[in-house]
């Protein structure tokens, strides 16, 4: 049973409107499934939209944030819980725990790399944890296109590369990552 998720996304709202509507449906989503929502702590960008459409919702959000962003990303006073860290590597690892699966929204390099740790750990087995992207209007095709090179020569499997989970449905891609 799939308690709480992790989100991985911008801690700007980007250029589209789309990706603010979809994050916020992605909280909704998830606090209407009784599904915890474990991302960043952050109160700015797509992070905050997520944790508030949950919060809006009753849903449980718990947000993990190292001191040095506390002021940077405005860390969110109204969560359900706020883990204050040290570090991004104690953040990391810590959402990673509270979290049974992980969903990449749109963001910048932050959410790639995050994604792609958790992807990796998955990949050598330290978790069997889902993984999955929200491809808000293709926000993911050209990684997927890399992703997909990588397959062609040789450095990912099939099989690898099949168990990432990618819809550009809210609905869908939460339905996907819960079964």
């Amino acid at each position: 049973m799939t308690k709480r998720l992790a989100i991985f996304c911008g801690s700007s709202k980007g250029k589209k409107p789309d990706y603010t509507q979809a994050a916020s449906t992605v909280g909704r989503i998830m606090s209407e499934q009784a599904i915890g929502v474990v991302y960043g702590g952050g109160k700015v960008g797509l992070m905050g939209v997520v944790a508030d459409a949950a919060l809006d919702h009753g849903g449980e959000v718990i947000g993990v944030i190292p001191e040095k962003l506390m002021t940077k990303e405005v860390g969110h006073s109204g969560l359900t819980k706020l883990h204050v860290v040290a570090t991004m590597h104690e953040r990391k690892a810590l959402m990673a725990e509270l979290s049974d699966g992980f969903i990449a929204l749109p963001g910048g390099i932050g959410t790639i790399e995050e994604i792609i740790e958790v992807f990796t750990w998955h990949q050598i087995g330290y978790h069997n944890k889902r993984c999955g992207f929200l491809n808000t209007n293709g926000y993911y095709d050209k990684l997927f296109g890399f992703i997909d090179h990588m397959v062609e020569e040789g450095f990912l499997s099939d099989k690898q590369r099949n168990e990432l989970i990618v819809s550009e449905d809210p609905e869908e891609l939460i339905r996907l990552m819960t079964k």
